[in-house]
């Protein structure tokens, strides 16, 4: 009987679990199908004799890409696309050296905000390119004041008849707080050591210090000089046409009537005119690339499939130098992605110590800096892998300021470009009071405490006189260890560093006279000087990064990028007011005490 009543159940369930493996057994064909595909095609295309590379980046030019979150993954890409530069360095290299490669063509529309030190990278590659006889020809339908300094590198630049050459110059306009947050009744409690840390002076003050306004007029017109001088050695034209096309171009554009093409091309910043169906027409007929015909006749090899088409030439020979980035602000712990998490950094670098076949790190900064804790940490791990007898390079690019010279200052030798933004050795600390706005709102805060300082730093009560006082005093001993810091790696008195210290930033060309940077150049002559430290002259070099988790590899490999199109300026607007505000609450020093600089990387 009671067979009789279990039987229909135990069908039931066989079906079940029958159905349960079939779905199973479908997911997982499924699944290796979509890695198959993704790795079917992602293989390089074959190189023909007479190819064209076609540099045509999209997006913003960074040292590393920036790990994905599955929700961006998910949602088809992460809005602004990214573009590594050592990519686009490698390829170029590659090409100037492959006799299938017969030009390079560069393509400017879709390039994002681009530093001008990685600009300039590129532009030394270009250099190296043009040496071996090759043409490079640049085009764009319109050319802002980045875009234009990447194509002046080329032989020749093509512009759309109805496009424009948006040369500009250099501003760097901040927003100030203190007005909007008096009416609010907020008060922020500012503690800092060095009189030109003006990361603080947004919340402190309506306008620009004296001091601030001083520095970055300093800055820009730096930079400005050198942006300028390689403009018009490209096109051959003298510095003071580019001062005119800049400052007069509204006089010059009325007597263009209005043509900002023509304006372009009359002072001698572009070289020809040509709309889309012009510009195909020379594509075909002076490099045989045909849109409609480019399966059948592959010419045209694009940046990343020429590096999986070359992806033997990497030399793996002799010893490896390890090359590891610190990219973005310096946070306490992990961090999320885009930054420099103090533990994974110190467990890669502890991890590249203990690695016998690595013989020397070049760690590759470009950070503006952040949790004095966590650089503190990082300096330490890159003094124990020199205590275990492997030198140590830093490599400065866009910025390393800050934290980022915190960092640096535990290399045995550092390097920079000459536009790096580096320096502003100070430190300062925030702590807002929302007292009074709530006050306004009739909610009262009262409680009792062990201490003076229990409670001390709730943003709800007003700052005591005794906390106030132990921040100060931490800021002033955080920035004496900063100074010690510089004077032990310089070799200086801390005298001396102090004098070059007070939070000023400085381009690289100035740190190098200065005394804070040892020699000016990019990051494979750091790996090149890495490796003379190390004593040995046949290297490869590898990179040093923290694998993404295995979910993150599984959705990109299941997950197409939907759309690749650059956003407007108003949505890149938003995208960088997003990331300054994950910055910011990214901030997690456990002692409040950041090393921070207020200077993004100079954008041309």
């Amino acid at each position: 009987m009671w067979r009789f009543l279990t039987a229909p159940f135990r069908g039931l369930w066989r079906l079940i679990d029958g159905l349960r493996r079939v779905l199973a057994n479908l997911l997982l064909l499924l699944l290796v199908t979509a890695i198959a595909l993704g790795w079917w095609l992602s293989r390089g295309p074959d190189v023909v004799d007479g190819a064209v590379l076609f540099l045509a980046p999209e997006g913003r030019l960074v040292e590393a890409a920036t790990p994905p979150a599955p929700m961006d993954l998910l949602q088809g890409g992460r809005g602004v696309g990214e573009v590594v530069l050592d990519d686009v360095l490698t390829a170029i290299r590659r090409a100037s050296t492959d006799s299938r490669i017969r030009a390079l063509v560069i393509e400017t529309d879709r390039l994002g905000p681009a530093p001008i030190t990685k600009l300039a990278a590129i532009r030394d590659e270009i250099a190296a390119f043009k040496a071996s006889g090759k043409p490079v020809i640049a085009r764009a339908r319109r050319y802002n004041q980045a875009q234009y300094y990447l194509a002046t590198a080329a032989d020749r630049i093509v512009l759309a008849p109805d496009g424009y050459v948006l040369m500009q110059g250099l501003a760097r306009y901040g927003t100030y707080y203190k007005r909007a947050l008096d009416q609010l009744g907020v008060k922020v409690q500012v503690f800092r050591a060095g009189k030109y840390k003006s990361f603080v002076e947004p919340y402190t003050r309506s306008d620009m210090s004296p001091e601030d306004r001083a520095v970055t007029r300093e800055l820009l017109d730096a930079v400005w000089g050198q942006l300028r001088a390689d403009v018009a050695a490209a096109r051959k034209i003298a510095p003071t046409v580019v001062d005119d096309y800049v400052i007069g171009y509204r006089d010059l554009l009325a007597a263009a009537g209005g043509d900002t093409a023509q304006m372009a091309k009359t002072q001698g910043l572009v070289d020809d005119l040509m709309d889309d169906n012009a510009w195909a027409r020379f594509k075909q007929t002076e490099f045989g690339v045909d849109p409609a015909l480019a399966t059948a006749t592959p010419l045209r090899v694009d940046v990343d499939g020429y590096l999986a088409a070359t992806e033997g030439w990497t030399p793996s020979d002799g010893e490896a130098i390890a090359v590891f980035t610190a990219q973005g602000a310096i946070v306490d712990g992990d961090g999320p992605p885009g930054t420099v998490g103090g533990d994974p950094t110190v467990a890669i670098l502890q991890a590249l110590r203990d690695d016998p076949r690595v013989r020397a790190v070049v760690v590759r900064i470009d950070s503006p800096g952040g949790s004095a804790f966590a650089s503190e940490q990082i300096r330490l791990a890159l003094q124990s892998l020199r205590d275990a007898g492997k030198p140590v390079v830093a490599s400065m690019s866009s910025v390393a300021a800050s934290g980022g010279y915190w960092i640096a200052t535990g290399a045995d030798e550092i390097w920079a470009a000459p536009m790096t933004l580096t320096g502003s050795i100070g430190v300062f600390g925030l702590f807002p009071d929302v007292s009074e706005p709530l006050q306004r709102l009739g909610l009262d805060v009262d409680g009792v405490a062990t201490a003076p300082l229990a409670g001390a730093l709730d943003p709800r009560r007003p700052l005591s006189e005794d906390a106030s006082a132990a921040l100060q005093m931490g800021v002033d001993h955080t920035y004496d260890r900063f100074l010690q810091r510089v004077a032990e790696a310089r070799n200086i008195s801390v005298d001396a560093a102090d004098a070059v210290a007070q939070g000023r930033v400085w381009t690289g060309q100035e740190a190098k006279a200065r005394g804070l940077v040892d020699q000016l150049g990019g990051l494979d002559q750091a790996v090149a000087a890495a490796a003379r430290l190390a004593g040995v002259s046949s290297y490869h070099r590898v990179e040093a990064s923290m694998p993404l988790p295995l979910r993150l590899q599984l959705l990109q490999q299941l997950v197409p990028e939907l759309s690749r199109a650059s956003p407007g300026v108003g949505a890149q607007w938003l995208s960088q007011l997003r990331r300054d505000a994950l910055e910011m609450l990214s901030w997690n020093d456990p002692d409040h005490l950041y090393t921070h600089c207020q200077c993004a990387p100079l954008a041309p």
